[in-house]
């Protein structure tokens, strides 16, 4: 196994595949669209370097389905299992990346009289969306 520097986007494919317990790169985009969109966005093309990574580092393993279109299917190896875990279990405080243009006007001079409404409805519609989305998400997409 090569020295791989993981990194959110990394986790984000791993955790992928483990729900899934097998997936291709496709299955992953997929299923990243279906659920975790709302709060975490990554480009297709991401999630495709992303598996060739964990892939090259060992943590990922592949079977390539024969015929047709060769498909790629991915599942966890133990060192990518292990690497997930240790993720999952580190409690460490990540800072939010805030980019919200509301809170930039605000601070620029916009008026919070104005602008605080909006944006406590705004809030709580997204609350609402996770919320639907947490309740609604279902089982894992099937191939």
């Amino acid at each position: 196994m090569s020295e791989v520097r993981l990194t959110t986007p990394s986790f984000l494919v791993l955790g992928i595949i483990d729900k899934l317990g097998e997936a291709s790169p496709y299955d992953v985009k997929a299923e990243a669209a279906r659920t975790v969109a709302p709060f975490w966005s990554m480009p297709h093309a991401q999630v495709y370097a992303q598996c060739d990574r964990l892939l090259a580092a060992g943590l990922l393993s592949e079977v390539r389905q024969p015929g047709g279109r060769n498909r790629r299917l991915m599942s966890l190896t133990e060192e990518g299992t292990a690497a997930l875990r240790g993720w999952l279990s580190d409690p460490s405080f990540v800072p939010v990346e805030a980019r919200e243009r509301g809170v930039l006007k605000l601070w620029f001079g916009a008026s919070p009289r104005v602008h605080a409404p909006i944006q406590i409805d705004e809030h709580r519609r997204a609350l609402d969306e996770y919320e639907g989305l947490a309740r609604d998400v279902g089982e894992p997409l099937t191939r």
